[in-house]
């Protein structure tokens, strides 16, 4: 094996499924929550706490946001993203195309790319698949995502079948782009390995980066049917389902996992894009999906939104002013395990920013722990009582105040 990654599948329960994902900076157990550092940081937590207590493996960065500011090539003179940032473990890449997307009026889409205003000072910019493979190839990431269109949920048949045509057009040049970066000479790869991975033997790899394709088609399940047989048939070192949890029902979400996740390779890593809530993560797994990652940790906590295995609570809730208790009595977060629910709603109250910081680190602490909860449940062939049980505590026992 020579790729730049290795995915095995160690163990499955129906169609969950549970391995092991190798870059060549770190080794990621999959199931895998990925934490979002949008700006090349974590909001609130600080990458020590990732890597000496909660452990993450990888992380994600956010292309459109780091294409704006601070720019690719002051990234790519600093030697890459993982030397800028000092994060040394493994980085995806998102290709940008959703923030993108997202700007709605002011965005001009064409078979180019698109046009775009800035959303910090109005500047013209633009993005297109070789621009978007050029920054990621810049910033070194370990997993770099093609260019697509994301459309809305809701989206009808036509739009979304228009849609899907130009993301496979726009896959297309994303590959033959990234192709033509990871051989040239001055790319920033095949590095020494960082201590870390030196430690776990992973010098067969080649120490180039990886391309994930994206399947489209909204809630319409023959064209995901149609944007996942042409994806693979470009070819891909993994893949992503991507335009969910963009507005739609979430029954018309669930339907489209359990209609299209099964159908993915079995080889490659599987990826949803954006999602979600823990009770969204245990579903998506249990249609076999590998990979997750989602703002809600870090931006739940600096609104005062606690995960717990008990539901979601909200600190700044009167009846938490005297509990003597931790945020989540089944957690062992630094947090939880110093900090009453009391004392963090003053410091909430209080306009203190420690607060945002300390619960956001228990909910990525939660988010860890839920998908090593369910690794475990998976390996052990107790995933399907592990999800009933888990899915009853989070619906049953929410806070009717959060």
């Amino acid at each position: 094996m020579n790729g730049p990654i290795e995915f095995k599948i160690n163990s499955t329960d129906g169609n969950a499924r549970c391995g092991t994902l190798r870059t060549r900076r770190s080794t990621i157990e999959t199931p895998v929550f990925m934490p979002v550092g949008t700006q090349a940081a974590v909001k609130g937590i600080r990458f020590e706490w990732l890597e000496d207590e909660l452990d993450a493996r990888i992380i994600l960065g956010n292309t459109y946001h780091l294409f704006l500011r601070p720019g690719h090539e002051l990234i790519r003179r600093f030697g890459g993203l993982h030397k800028f940032s000092t994060w040394d473990r493994s980085i995806l890449t998102d290709s940008g195309g959703f923030q993108v997307f997202s700007l709605t009026d002011l965005r001009k889409l064409s078979e180019e790319g698109v046009e775009f205003r800035s959303h910090l000072d109005g500047s013209k910019q633009f993005l297109s698949p070789e621009i978007s493979m050029e920054v990621q190839a810049a910033l070194d990431s370990e997993i770099v995502m093609a260019f697509d269109e994301c459309p809305p949920g809701d989206a009808g048949f036509e739009k979304t079948k228009e849609s899907l045509d130009l993301t496979i057009r726009w896959a297309k040049r994303s590959k033959k782009k990234f192709d033509e970066l990871q051989k040239r000479e001055n790319h920033p790869v095949g590095e020494t390995p960082p201590p870390l991975l030196r430690k776990e033997g992973n010098d067969i790899l080649s120490g180039q980066q990886a391309l994930f394709g994206i399947i489209q088609g909204a809630g319409h399940h023959d064209l995901r049917t149609e944007s996942l047989e042409r994806t693979v048939g470009i070819g891909f070192d993994g893949y992503a389902i991507g335009g969910l949890s963009v507005g739609e029902e979430k029954d018309v979400m669930y339907g489209v996992l359990e209609h299209i996740a099964p159908k993915m390779p079995v080889e490659a890593p599987r990826y949803l894009m954006g999602v979600g809530t823990p009770e969204d993560l245990i579903e998506a797994v249990s249609h076999g999906i590998d990979m997750f990652d989602c703002v809600m940790p870090t931006r739940n906590g600096r609104t005062g939104g606690v995960f717990t295995s008990q539901g979601k609570i909200n600190i700044r809730n009167a009846r938490f002013a005297e509990d003597e208790g931790p945020l989540d009595p089944e957690c062992e977060c630094s947090v939880c395990k110093r900090y009453s629910r009391a004392y963090l709603r003053h410091l909430y109250q209080a306009g203190e920013m420690t607060a945002a910081t300390m619960l956001s680190h228990h909910n990525v602490a939660y988010y860890l722990n839920l998908m090593k909860r369910t690794r475990q449940a998976i390996s052990n062939g107790e995933f399907k009582s592990f999800r009933n049980e888990t899915l009853l505590n989070l619906t049953e026992n929410e806070a009717v105040d959060v």
